[in-house]
């Protein structure tokens, strides 16, 4: 007799859990996940270097230089080149007091101008595209001090 009270009482416990576990209520409620990617770009470049010249009067001497941007696929953008830190009317590459004027282009004909008014537009790609600037020292200049002549040209991307 004891064996089935206690199995009532097991049936009894089970049967009240049960029961609970069927009248227990849940509620739900949903969220949005999100994150917003900005477009992004970089800009590098490469020295430009000309020939050696001697003294006196220039011919065309030509150099090259390259940009490397990388902007994110999708995005438009623009590269300009500042006048140069020498800059009178014209980039002029300096030593002391004493100017070498030069032109950089666009194109490899050295016909289009890169002016620091001119920009080159482009749309990314997510990696690295390169733009060639070509460099020319025109002929006709009377150089007169040897030494080492420079300027800086300031890239920029914008996007």
């Amino acid at each position: 007799m004891k064996m089935k009270r206690g199995l009532l009482m097991v049936a009894a416990t089970a049967s009240i859990s049960l029961s609970s576990a069927a009248l227990a209520a849940s509620g739900t409620a949903s969220f949005d996940v999100s994150v917003q990617v900005l477009a992004s770009c970089s800009i590098s470049a490469s020295n430009m270097s000309f020939a050696s010249i001697t003294t006196g009067t220039t011919t065309n001497t030509d150099a090259t230089s390259t940009l490397t941007v990388n902007c994110s696929s999708g995005t438009p953008f623009t590269i300009a080149l500042g006048n140069g830190s020498n800059y009178s009317g014209g980039r002029r590459m300096t030593n002391g007091t004493t100017n070498i004027n030069y032109y950089l282009y666009s194109d490899s004909g050295r016909s289009s101008q890169w002016s620091g008014a001119t920009v080159v537009s482009g749309t990314g790609s997510g990696s690295d595209q390169n733009f060639t600037i070509y460099g020319r020292v025109p002929s006709g200049q009377s150089v007169l001090y040897a030494g080492n002549y420079s300027d800086t040209i300031i890239a920029t991307v914008t996007y």
